[in-house]
């Protein structure tokens, strides 16, 4: 009894026991599992690797990957999608990135971390040498030197000048809007011409023109006043003619039946007008007496006109009415293009305090605009470009065109797709090319590489020089790139156009593929998108 009740004790212990063994086993099968390869551990300067992450799981919910530039001191230029494929019941995700160096040496990529439900997991470093890039001179056509060429100095406007420019304008806009309000205060302050007359006379009289024996500032008003309501209610040129003219314009109305003035008005008139221009111009200083009689005379001349001068006509009223109308428009447009010019001279301001506090480029992207940055920050598309199939980005769409080929090309290859964006003289031009090899014919990609200059200047450039090198692929397609400078005729001014171009060739999949990409030298934002368009290219083997 005692044997048998030791043996049940000792299968169940046992039986525990292999449910333990068990269980641990199912979960350490079904912890998850890290892996990370590049596919070389040696490149040249500027070439890429392929640096890749594959994780086994149960689920993909939960999988972080490394983002940014983890793998300093390498660079990452692209970090591509994942992919991911079922075994069984577990989930295995394929990450990819490309990575790069431009400086020669051997360099460690450290460990990345993925984390994965909550937990993380390091991969193992890896050993990257990258070697220098070695030109064979004598395979390098050769060009002759081009001639020095001076160029002048160009002129540079002192900062204290555009301050000094702002400071005047600013003055310039002061003082307009200053007699702008002056005047329009005097207009306000107008008074029917009666009326404005009469308070003139009342003003002279409290003045001490004539206590100071001011003779000459006395008429001055004196006729002023008799001339201006003249002005207003008879002759509209009264203010600007002479003494005979006016005279003789009263008298030409009277007879002709258009004004009942008597004559001993325009007497007085005459004789007040004559005895102002003596006290003006030839120094006569008649006595006190003699000025008030003229200032009562003027009174009386005044309420005569006052009382023959004829109420205007219904026609008259009209015209007037337009008149006014007429006149309050052009004050309107005035006052447009016066507000107009204000806001004009207020940027050109801003952006000249801007120039001199943030420089010129500062003020060309953030205000003026910078087209090449606008493409660069914009949205790119990626696409497949004819046969041979070469897949690129770039930030425009690239368009099916036809062109000549030169006789040599033709006879390489079978035919040829072209496809472009933008034009040469513009900010960026890119263009793509591919076709077919002529399998009867002799395809060599360093021959059409020579022929690069004599195309170049076929389109006009000038002063070319011309470089090349290696250069690969993110898919590994070695190629030839041919990079520089050239001048290109401005068809507007013309002057000269300096151009920075990079042009790859490929002779892969039984065909020829070039791409070439020419922007404004020193534009820093189209030099990016070029790098970017250079590093994106794929060329993709026909059967697939």
């Amino acid at each position: 009894m005692k044997n048998r009740s030791l043996t049940t004790i000792t299968i169940s212990k046992v039986a525990s026991l292999l449910l333990f063994l068990l269980l641990s086993f199912q979960s350490f099968a079904q912890q998850p599992k890290v892996n990370a390869e590049i596919d070389s551990t040696s490149i040249k300067i500027g070439e890429q690797i392929i640096y890749s992450i594959e994780v086994e799981t149960d689920s993909t919910n939960l999988v972080v990957f490394p983002e940014g530039q983890t793998f300093d001191p390498m660079e990452m230029v692209e970090s591509l999608g994942a992919d991911t494929t079922t075994v069984k019941d577990r989930f295995k995700l394929l990450k990819k990135y490309s990575l790069t160096q431009f400086d020669s040496g051997s360099y460690t990529i450290p460990q990345q971390k993925i984390i994965i439900q909550n937990r993380e997991y390091l991969t193992d470093s890896f050993r990257v040498e990258v070697a220098d890039v070695k030109v064979d001179t004598t395979r390098q056509k050769m060009y002759p030197i081009k001639p020095a060429v001076d160029v002048p100095k160009p002129f540079e406007v002192p900062n204290w000048v555009w301050w000094l420019l702002a400071a005047l304008v600013v003055l310039a806009i002061a003082f307009y809007f200053f007699r702008k309000k002056k005047k329009k205060k005097e207009e306000q302050k107008e008074l029917p011409p009666y009326e404005q007359a009469m308070l003139e006379l009342k003003q002279l009289d409290n003045s001490s023109l004539l206590p100071n024996r001011e003779i000459k500032e006395y008429y001055s008003q004196l006729t002023f006043s008799v001339r201006k309501y003249l002005d207003r209610k008879i002759y509209d040129r009264a203010l600007e003619s002479t003494t005979s003219e006016l005279i003789a314009y009263l008298e030409l109305r009277k007879q002709a039946g258009e004004l009942s003035l008597k004559d001993k008005s325009i007497d007085n008139l005459q004789q007040l007008l004559k005895r102002a221009d003596l006290a003006k111009f030839a120094n006569s200083r008649p006595d006190v007496i003699t000025a008030k009689s003229d200032r009562t005379k003027v009174e009386h001349l005044i309420k005569d006109i006052r009382q023959v001068v004829p109420e205007p006509t219904e026609e008259e009223l009209m015209q007037d009415e337009n008149y006014r109308k007429e006149k309050l428009k052009k004050k309107r447009r005035n006052k447009i293009i016066a507000i107009l010019g204000g806001i004009v001279v207020l940027a050109i301001i801003v952006i000249t305090v801007l120039v001199n506090t943030k420089g010129f480029d500062y003020v060309q992207d953030s205000v003026l605009g910078n087209e090449t940055k606008e493409l660069l920050e914009g949205d790119w598309i990626r696409s497949e470009y004819g046969t041979p199939q070469v897949t690129i980005t770039t930030p425009e769409v690239l368009v099916r065109k036809t062109v000549d080929r030169d006789d040599e090309l033709q006879e390489m290859l079978l035919g040829s797709e072209t496809f472009d964006a933008g034009t040469l003289e513009g900010n960026l031009y890119t263009l793509l090319i591919t076709g077919p090899v002529n399998p009867q014919g002799d395809f060599d990609l360093q021959k059409a590489v020579d022929g690069i200059y004599e195309s170049l200047e076929a389109q006009g450039a000038r002063n070319i020089i011309m470089k090349q090198e290696d250069f690969s692929t993110i898919n590994n397609t070695e190629g030839i790139k041919v990079f520089g400078t050239f001048n290109l005729e401005n068809p507007v001014t013309g002057g000269p156009i300096k151009k920075e171009y990079a042009i790859l060739n490929f002779g892969a999949n039984g065909g020829f593929q070039q791409i070439m990409v020419v922007f404004n030298e020193d534009d820093e934002y189209a030099e990016e998108i070029s790098q970017r368009i250079e590093s994106s290219v794929q060329l993709k083997n026909q059967a697939n």
